[in-house]
């Protein structure tokens, strides 16, 4: 460390000289990124698999090798970043997940597109934990509120424009355009990063000390194959039917083993790859839960409205992403407002109020049915967009509350890996319901029944009553019959996963009450 990185006291000072503002900004420009790829590809996998000739079944790898490999690169971001210095490391990143990108929109196969969306998510995957401690660096205590704030955006928000960018750009130019997107943008992020940024002299200090540079080999592929093969299972599981299938046998062995030898392994380690007892801890694991929470909320009502609008009621690609911009911008403008408030409120209030706000958000889409408008989703989502602010910023200074500063490096994975599992899990109660309700509903629907023909004469009657001849009009009131059935069935299904959604909110306020108070304004370390 150089002299003048040292003041007379001998604390290492500030060695970023730029507006920590505009490092904010581009910093959370390529979070923004990165983020956004996580849903971005899923409407864009129906043009994907006609592009390319596969089913759908097959073009779903693309959003499931994605987020493998980012679950696995988190575990050892903290490392890299030390070893490297955060700069470099946030650089190298950006740049792999920029070539990825070019490489998955040029893709002549679906094998090679596979290949170069592991890469963008081994690239994507060690940006958004680095960035929290670039800005944790760049901004003072005071303000790390609002710092945070502007990087939560990025967070939030991306998920919820990945649907209609996707959306929009898979009708009215191709899919291609939704990977080729992150190339300006990344070459603009690089530029500005490589012009702005310094390496803080205390991430210096903390990459110069031996004990930081030990790389617990072990930990690290236990951890990994741990979270990839549980990534594997929860996502394609639904496709593959459980275990039914030996290929999610294989993995689910897998899983299992890899976390029964991860235990003891970790909990032995001086310098472990994951520090498990920080879960085990009243604070940290009680943030932990509550932000696995707050990503099963996010990324499945991203995923379920634009789902629910398009297979229900009719809407388009671009129309069902248009459903989540309000909530986009509502997001957008409580994340600055929650920001101050952060500095004057203890989190574990301001987390109770949006547990409780997405709470009635849930409930109210609990309702649903087919005579619904397009303002009554986009309300609900913007209710949405009220509570995760209120969650997502508090739960940051929460969580590194009482961590030691060489163990913020595996809180700021453990928390993000956190933010990408429980999308999974309300994912698979959706389509189980939906089984359960169909297999209910065909029992009702009897042939032999007064009701049943009743209603087949009507509809028979109003399709030749339409133009068409009467065993035309016969095949399509029975064909009109069924996709009621399916219909009313994909209706219950999803007031069921909203009430489970609607649960895990209300989950969020015990835990969030057993939090300890903070020192507000006060130092809040954040990432590596």
């Amino acid at each position: 460390m150089s002299a003048a990185a040292i003041d007379a006291k001998g604390i290492p000072a500030p060695s970023v000289t730029v507006n920590p503002w505009l490092i904010a900004i581009v910093v959370a420009l390529a979070s923004f990124m990165e983020v956004l790829d996580t849903t971005i590809a899923n409407v864009a996998l129906p043009y994907i698999a006609g592009g390319m000739g596969v089913s759908e079944d097959e073009s779903s790898w693309v959003v499931t090798t994605y987020l493998v490999s980012n679950a696995i690169i988190l575990t050892a971001s903290g490392f890299l970043a030390r070893t490297l210095g955060r700069k470099t490391f946030f650089l190298i990143c950006l740049g792999i997940f920029t070539v990825s990108s070019i490489l998955c929109g040029f893709a002549p196969n679906l094998n090679a597109l596979l290949l170069f969306r592991i890469l963008q998510g081994l690239g994507g995957g060690g940006m958004v934990p680095v960035a929290q401690s670039i800005l944790a660096d760049a901004f003072p205590p005071a303000k790390r509120g609002q710092a945070f704030a502007v990087f939560g955006i990025a967070v939030v928000v991306a998920p919820v424009v990945g649907p209609t960018l996707g959306g929009w750009l898979s009708d009215n130019l191709s899919w291609h355009w939704c990977f080729l997107i992150n190339a300006p943008v990344g070459v603009f992020a690089i530029a500005l990063i490589a012009a702005v940024l310094q390496e803080p002299a205390t991430a210096k200090a903390k990459g110069a000390q031996p004990q930081g540079n030990t790389f617990d080999f072990i930990g690290f592929a236990l951890v990994a194959t741990f979270l990839g093969a549980l990534e594997v299972v929860l996502d394609r599981g639904l496709e593959d039917d459980w275990f039914a299938s030996p290929f999610i046998i294989t993995f689910a062995v897998i899983c299992a083993t890899s976390f029964v030898l991860m235990i003891p392994w970790e909990m032995t380690r001086r310098n472990p790859m994951i520090d498990l007892r920080m879960v085990a801890t009243r604070q940290f694991g009680a943030c932990f839960l509550v932000m696995l929470a707050t990503g099963a909320i996010l990324l499945a009502t991203t995923q379920f409205l634009p789902q629910l609008v398009q297979q229900d009621f009719g809407y388009t690609a671009t129309w069902a992403g248009l459903v989540l911009s309000p909530g986009g911008v509502v997001t957008m403008m409580m994340m600055f407002a929650v920001g101050r408030l952060a500095a004057r409120v203890q989190p574990k209030y301001l987390i109770v109020a949006g547990a409780l706000v997405i709470a009635a958000s849930m409930y109210s889409m609990t309702n649903v049915y087919a005579d619904l408008g397009f303002w009554f989703m986009a309300r609900s989502r913007m209710l949405i967009g009220v509570g995760l602010p209120l969650i997502f910023v508090p739960i940051m200074a929460a969580s590194y509350d009482g961590i030691p500063p060489d163990k913020t490096d595996q809180a700021s994975a453990l928390i993000n890996a956190a933010r990408n599992t429980g999308v999974s899990i309300v994912s698979n109660v959706l389509t189980h319901r939906q089984q359960f309700h169909q297999s209910r509903l065909v029992e009702q629907v009897t042939p032999s029944s007064p009701q049943y023909q009743d209603t087949l004469h009507q509809i028979t009657d109003f399709f030749v009553a339409q133009g068409s001849s009467l065993a035309q009009a016969h095949q399509q009131a029975i064909q009109w019959i069924g996709q009621q059935v399916q219909t009313q069935a994909s209706f219950l299904s999803y007031m069921d996963a909203f009430w489970v959604l609607m649960l895990i909110a209300l989950s969020a306020i015990p835990l969030a009450l057993t939090l300890r108070k903070v020192k507000l304004g006060g130092p809040a370390p954040m990432g590596h």
